[in-house]
């Protein structure tokens, strides 16, 4: 994600079943997201319009769908979804995403576990290698 501005958005909330555990899964627990989006933002600068950037709090109601949404039972899963959901959107060029197990069933103190994918929009191949 070199050269590129960035927008980034922190501590997403959300409620989620995921997890490996039949308990998880029954029980639910907080997810918290911190997504960071590659965007180009001279277009936006210079037009002062939102249909030119990516409106973040958009964003952040698609992470709290994602994770509130079908269980799974990994959050590097859960992280990857999410990562390629948010690269679709118009000007993200690229993404990170971190997603936070806080309260994860680890059997000894711990502050947090996370993981965070990247993910790089690809260039459509050229036009003679495309079917």
């Amino acid at each position: 994600m070199d050269n590129a501005d960035e927008i980034v958005l922190t501590g997403v909330r959300a409620f989620g079943y995921h997890g490996v555990l039949e308990a998880e899964r029954r029980e639910g627990q907080d997810f918290v997201v911190d997504t960071t989006l590659s965007v180009d933002m001279n277009r936006a600068a210079a037009t002062d319009d939102v249909a030119d950037t990516v409106h973040y709090g958009e964003v952040a109601e698609r992470i709290v769908e994602i994770v509130s949404g079908e269980p799974l039972n990994l959050i590097e899963t859960l992280a990857a979804r999410i990562a390629d959901d948010l690269l679709t959107r118009p000007h993200v060029q690229a993404v990170a995403v971190t997603v936070h197990k806080p309260s994860a069933p680890i059997t000894v103190p711990f502050a947090d576990v996370a993981v965070t994918v990247r993910r790089v929009r690809r260039p459509y191949p050229a036009r003679e290698d495309r079917p």
